[in-house]
């Protein structure tokens, strides 16, 4: 009996081939598509492609499924998104953090609620068209997370929260390939999605203006404050805090003898931002919050890492060590800038991925 895979469909290339890649090796494959949002579609069709698992995308999803001859669904999972995924989205901006869905979204509704799914349909796992690859290690059992093999396409750092049991359930069949070899695999194939645009913003936010969406959720996140400096010392007034992210130079409105200045904090108790020089963003080191150890235990020693603290950063020297109740403490060899709350932390050593957690201070 050949192995039941259920294959996460966004109506994207990389999805789209890692069925097509499933098929071929002889797998029982099943297309789904979350529709973790309502579909309320712009008349451009280039805007509307920007609404991930939309109509459109559905629509997409849907022909490639009949292409390979393999069944497909489309299950409606907007009220688990929007508790697992927008609701601590909305929750970080009203903390002042920066937070990244991306992650909320795969360990609890790709590799959480449709896993689940999943195995209720004797499916061995669930594939996706992530940039990563799993392996496990056969002397000690465990699984491990691994780069994918372009270095531009990486996505392991939005995968750090997976644990051993989603791990072992997760496939990645495109994590092995680059972006044009996926592409080459779609047009030998004549999938509809070959030459699709990528999309780059959050899915679940029109016109990609996050501070719109927040504002329509909860006015009260952009209740005006003080923008102060480093001393103290009012410089103007913020539009709310929801609005602000660490290492944000434009849009502030206050420069002082021309002095370029950047938010440097978050006060949201107090509703405060406070603004400083560049220098001011410098730090060498921060604490990590709600951390997953994937390639070892929790070490009772410092573990020397390259660490990475947000999606474009070129992982750095440092050292990792943890400190308990799900913490730890990242010390960089070198100053970086800027390290912002909510966003994640990810340690590598060279491709694997040793684990990760969130920036918490």
């Amino acid at each position: 009996m050949r192995s039941r895979i259920v294959v996460g469909m966004s109506g994207g290339v990389d999805s789209s081939v890692a069925a097509a890649l499933l098929v071929e090796r002889g797998f029982d494959v099943i297309g789904v598509t979350m529709r973790v949002w309502p579909w309320k579609e712009a008349d451009d069709p280039v805007r509307r492609f920007g609404s991930c698992c939309g109509s459109e995308a559905v629509d997409d999803a849907r022909r490639v499924a009949r292409d390979l001859g393999i069944p497909y669904y489309v299950l409606n999972m907007e009220s688990e998104f929007d508790r697992a995924v927008i609701a601590p989205f909305a929750d970080a901006y009203r903390n002042g953090r920066t937070p990244v869905p991306c992650v909320a979204c795969n360990v609890d509704l790709k590799f959480g609620s449709l896993l689940a799914r999943a195995r209720a349909w004797d499916a061995a796992g669930v594939a996706t068209g992530h940039y990563a690859r799993v392996s496990r290690d056969e002397s000690t059992g465990r699984w491990l997370l691994r780069r994918g093999h372009d270095p531009r396409k990486d996505q392991s750092d939005f995968l750090w929260p997976l644990d051993q049991a989603q791990l072992a359930a997760a496939h990645f069949p495109v994590g092995d390939l680059d972006k044009d070899q996926v592409r080459a695999h779609a047009r030998r194939l004549g999938l509809v999605t070959a030459e699709k645009p990528e999309s780059q913003e959050i899915c679940f936010v029109p016109d990609d203006d996050y501070r719109g969406f927040l504002r329509r959720r909860d006015p009260e996140m952009f209740r005006p404050g003080e923008i102060v400096d480093g001393e103290g010392r009012r410089l103007g007034t913020h539009a709310g805090v929801a609005a602000y992210t660490v290492g944000q130079r434009r849009g502030l409105g206050v420069e002082p003898h021309g002095t370029r200045l950047y938010v440097t904090d978050i006060d949201a108790a107090a509703n405060r931002i406070v603004v400083g020089p560049s220098r001011g963003l410098e730090r060498d080191r921060l604490t990590a919050v709600g951390v997953n150890f994937i390639a070892c235990d929790p070490p009772r020693e410092p573990l020397r890492v390259e660490a990475r603290i947000r999606h474009s950063h070129r992982a750095a020297p440092a050292t990792v060590r943890a400190t308990g109740d799900g913490e730890a403490e990242v010390v960089f060899d070198e100053p970086q800038r800027p390290i912002t709350p909510g966003q994640s932390v990810v340690w590598y050593r060279d491709d694997l991925v040793i684990g990760g957690g969130v920036i918490g201070r």
